[in-house]
């Protein structure tokens, strides 16, 4: 992987494939539903659907065409903490995607129709987000954890903040947060190295805009309770418990615990609560890392009768999680399958240019395939029980939509708490 800099101090960093006929090409800049205050919340993530939506000398259609007409495919994404426009197509059309996006990304119109329209999209979106109550809440987990800090604003938006957005909200959002130090372009794929340099300077170099971003402010771990009342079939449940930063050394040593306890078929409570029981078809953990915090989650949606039973079991698998905590067999398999799971991922170009464009934006550094393996292998009982003792001490937070919440409400939340030490 190399890594080198345009004029303006634009960051490339490039994987070449020589074996692969396609290029995934990616634009990462560090801004999501974070850097949002109440007053813009969903704002992020307007502006990257706009950006679609016609530039001064293509309209959206324009776009569309170029890249059915060439095979190839474009999308973009908002996260809390950032937001990709990328695109992968065969190798000899790599010019084409980049002069594309460059001029998606640099000459974007905003037309107020197309924002009048984009906007119904997105409430829309909203919408069918509010419709999809095992969606819906995680969100409310996010605010479970973090409370009103700005981590667990929902990256669609507040319907009525959207609905007043007008094209000056987002260039000036724009001209705040799209800065060159906060950019990342990635490019993984059979690419001419010799060539890339000029290609980046000619469409990239006139980018030039520097300074003014506000240092974030770590959230603190709450562990409240929200319960969102909706007539569904099945109670939705979170349990969220404080996780690690993703540039926490100990962070395989989380990752290899979420695999035992909820991770995968064979984890504990997929055994316990589905395989033994039949209580939910759906429950899993899973764990979240932002730049300076981390959340993990365990999820299950199950029958209102069966509620309390599900919360019992979960708790029980927690408790004996926090008394003696994961075995070696545990540790060992986790992590064979950490270490398939990570080379499987490594496959497309796609995913290549995810993993050096995310780390380059948030992390500044890159680890090699060999390295992160042994980092992995490395990982002992002692850092899992770290990561235990952290997730047990506070109160855990609770989310639930569902017809009622007698048995969620009646859960003591620090029930953990004394049992970890």
């Amino acid at each position: 992987m190399n890594r080198y800099t345009l004029q303006n101090g634009l960051r490339i960093v490039v994987e070449p494939i020589p074996t692969s006929r396609s290029v995934s090409f990616g634009i990462w800049v560090r801004t999501g539903s974070r850097d949002e205050t109440p007053e813009i919340s969903g704002i992020s993530h307007l502006i990257e659907h706009m950006l679609f939506k016609g530039t001064a000398k293509r309209s959206a259609k324009d776009i569309a065409d170029l890249f059915d007409g060439i095979g190839g495919n474009v999308n973009a994404f908002t996260s809390k903490e950032y937001t990709c426009y990328y695109a992968k197509v065969l190798d000899r059309h790599l010019p084409i995607a980049v002069e594309a996006l460059a001029d998606m990304f640099f000459e974007s119109q905003f037309d107020s129709g197309e924002l009048a329209k984009e906007k119904n999209v997105i409430l829309e979106e909203i919408a069918m987000y509010e419709d999809t109550p095992d969606d819906k809440v995680h969100d409310e987990a996010s605010r479970a954890a973090f409370g009103d800090h700005p981590l667990a604003y929902s990256i669609l938006g507040l319907e009525d903040r959207l609905r007043a957005m007008q094209p000056d909200d987002l260039r000036g959002y724009m001209s705040r947060q799209y800065r060159t130090d906060n950019t990342v372009i990635a490019i993984a794929g059979n690419v001419d190295e010799g060539k890339l340099p000029e290609l980046l300077e000619r469409h990239f170099g006139r980018f030039d805009r520097r300074g003014g971003g506000t240092k974030p402010v770590p959230p603190v771990f709450r562990g409240d309770y929200i319960y969102h009342h909706k007539q569904t079939e099945q109670h939705h449940l979170c349990l969220s418990f404080p996780g690690c930063p993703i540039g926490d050394p100990k962070l395989y040593a989380m990752v290899l615990l979420n695999n035992a306890l909820g991770g995968g078929m064979s984890s504990r409570l997929f055994q316990e609560i589905r395989e033994k029981r039949g209580l939910a078809y759906s429950v899993y953990s899973y764990h979240t890392s932002y730049a300076d915090s981390g959340i993990f989650t365990i999820y299950a949606g199950t029958a209102p009768k069966q509620t309390k039973e599900v919360l019992d079991v979960a708790l029980e698998q927690l408790a004996d999680l926090a008394e003696g905590g994961l075995t070696e067999a545990e540790l060992e398999r986790g992590k064979e399958q950490l270490k398939g799971s990570l080379i499987l991922s490594l496959e497309s170009t796609s995913s290549r240019m995810n993993r050096i464009g995310k780390n380059e934006l948030m992390l500044g550094r890159h680890d090699s395939l060999d390295e992160m393996l042994e980092r992995i292998d490395a990982v002992t009982l002692d850092d899992v029980r770290m990561m235990i003792d952290r997730m047990f001490a506070v109160p855990f937070a609770v989310a639930a939509v569902g017809p009622d919440d007698s048995a969620v409400s009646a859960l003591r939340r620090d029930c953990l708490v004394r049992s970890s030490h």
